[in-house]
């Protein structure tokens, strides 16, 4: 039998991730009391059961400093009972734009403080233990639904090995501001720009005859080959430091040619060449 805890940061996508786990054949228990985890377990691990695959979501609501639930989980690694644990995140910024969306409180908010940011800054301390015990820690801050999906296939369906760290390549335009989660950020405004030709200025990097103007230049391949080799010898040191997410940013004057063709090109030499997670976002592409 396959048993997962489901934990994280609310917020972070854990019911999500629960429902993508039923849907792919796990019975899943979400919220169960503290108390009732040992006989839970006793329970569905027994072959009468005849369940081969079980997810149980623990977080704050039950146990607001968590503590119960992790001398509980401890208990059950000493008694020989295997199970995984799937960590979700976000960054902080990100967890208060969705509480905010949702208009809801925070499971920690008190009635002399009913902030958010306490709230968030608070569950994260109490969580960073059960965190470093993780097996995959997922940080849904830039992933979309499908792309969450793939990642739990990746490793609950497929059983492919994972690491926790996700690559998010990111173009922008200079003009709207450098974006404020960038770990790398390159500039190629080195490059000609197809804004001046008119036939490609009311196009994108997405379309072809804009991504064969970029990469017509000599400079443009070789920027690319420069980018892709260092970001093959940074990515393992990431991975080795417990780096859950980076954000390689490339920039033009107005994120619409020359960082989306590039950022495209990055993302094709990248994706499934490695056991990391990879995901493709154009922030300004859309804008005038």
């Amino acid at each position: 039998m396959r048993f997962v805890v489901v934990t994280g940061m609310s917020g972070g996508g854990k019911r999500t991730a629960m429902k993508m786990l039923e849907d792919i054949g796990f019975y899943c228990v979400d919220n169960l009391p503290i108390p009732l985890i040992e006989n839970f377990m006793d329970l569905v691990a027994t072959p009468s059961t005849e369940l081969e695959k079980v997810a149980l979501g623990l977080d704050v609501r039950a146990d607001s400093d968590f503590k119960e639930a992790e001398d509980s989980l401890d208990r059950l690694r000493e008694n020989g009972y295997p199970f995984e644990i799937l960590f979700m995140d976000a960054n902080d910024r990100t967890l208060l734009k969705r509480y905010k969306e949702s208009r809801r409180l925070h499971p920690l908010a008190t009635l002399e403080d009913t902030r958010i940011e306490t709230g968030v800054t608070t569950e994260r301390t109490i969580l960073s233990s059960i965190k470093k015990k993780a097996d995959y820690v997922i940080d849904t801050s830039q992933l979309l639904t499908r792309e969450l999906k793939e990642e739990l296939d990746h490793i609950f369906v497929k059983n492919e090995a994972y690491n926790s760290l996700m690559v998010n390549i990111l173009s922008f335009g200079f003009k709207n501001g450098i974006p404020a989660d960038a770990d790398l950020v390159f500039d190629v405004r080195f490059l000609p720009n197809p804004f001046y030709i008119d036939e490609l200025k009311h196009i994108t990097g997405n379309e072809k005859p804009v991504q064969d103007y970029v990469m017509s230049f000599p400079e443009a391949k070789e920027f690319l080959d420069q980018l892709t080799h260092m970001l093959q010898f940074l990515i393992p040191g990431y991975i080795k430091e417990g780096k859950y997410q980076l954000v390689v940013a490339i920039g033009c004057t107005g994120g619409q040619h020359r960082s989306v063709t590039l950022a495209n090109e990055l993302y094709a030499r990248m994706k499934d060449k490695g056991n990391y997670g990879i995901n493709l976002r154009h922030r300004d592409v859309k804008k005038s």
